[in-house]
C-alpha cells in the first residue's frame, strides 16, 4: 500500500462528500464497521461522533482505523485509508459536526441535544480502486 501523502487525484476525491464507512477494532479483536460522514482537511481525516457511541471506547483503547470513501456516482471508484486517531476534541459548540453536516447536506446538524466528540485521524497508508487504482 502506498504511504502518504496522497496524490492530488486521491486527495481531491477524499475531499468530496462521499459515501463512507469507518472500521474500528473491539477489545476482543472483532472489527466493527459503520457508515460515517467525514471531512478531509490538511492531510488528516475528521470524524465526529455522538459521545455515547461505543466505538469511541474502542478507538480510545485502540486508535487504529480504516476508512473507505466511495464515489456516489461510481462506487467501484473508492479510496481506503488506514491510520489512527491522533487527537480527540470535545465538540461542545457542535461546530465540527455542523461543518461536516454542511459539507454533506448544506445545512447544520439537526440533533442539538446530545454531546459530540471529534476525532482527527492521521493517515498512514492508502489504496484506491476504479479511477484511483494504483498501477
Amino acid at each position: 500500500m502506498p504511504k502518504t501523502p496522497l496524490p492530488a487525484d486521491a486527495a481531491e476525491m477524499l475531499a468530496r462528500p462521499n459515501y463512507a464507512t469507518i472500521t474500528a477494532v473491539r477489545p476482543d479483536g472483532q472489527p466493527v464497521s459503520v457508515a460515517t460522514w467525514y471531512m478531509y482537511e490538511g492531510g488528516r481525516v475528521l470524524v465526529n461522533m455522538d459521545n455515547r457511541r461505543k466505538r469511541i471506547d474502542y478507538l480510545r483503547k485502540d486508535p487504529r482505523i480504516s476508512l473507505t470513501a466511495m464515489d456516489p456516482a461510481d462506487w467501484i471508484t473508492h479510496l481506503s485509508v488506514q491510520g489512527r486517531v491522533v487527537e480527540w476534541v470535545e465538540d461542545e459548540s457542535l461546530a465540527d459536526i455542523d461543518r461536516i453536516a454542511e459539507h454533506y447536506t448544506g445545512k447544520p446538524y439537526v440533533v442539538r441535544s446530545r454531546p459530540r466528540v471529534s476525532a482527527w485521524i492521521e493517515i498512514d497508508s492508502w489504496h484506491g480502486w476504479g479511477a484511483l487504482k494504483q498501477s
